[in-house]
């Protein structure tokens, strides 16, 4: 992990097209503006993780199309 040090309007780029920049600091609470094309999907850490296990569960209920129709016949 690479750890770097900035302060409020300093900024970070990475792969040339995304730039995260420190908006504003206050107490213990950093706010990143994020620049980025629209093709790049950004989460906040807890919503991507929540957004997987959805997804798994979603995944994992997956009904067999003879079993699906023969439900539907009933």
């Amino acid at each position: 992990m690479l750890v770097l040090g900035r302060k409020k309007g300093e900024t970070i780029v990475i792969n040339d097209d995304i730039e995260i920049t420190v908006t504003s600091i206050e107490g213990d609470m950093v706010r990143l503006g994020i620049t980025a094309p629209k093709q790049i999907t950004i989460h906040r850490k807890e919503v991507y993780l929540e957004i997987q296990e959805e997804n798994k569960q979603a995944t994992s209920k997956v009904i067999n199309l003879s079993d699906f129709l023969s439900m539907r016949k009933k």
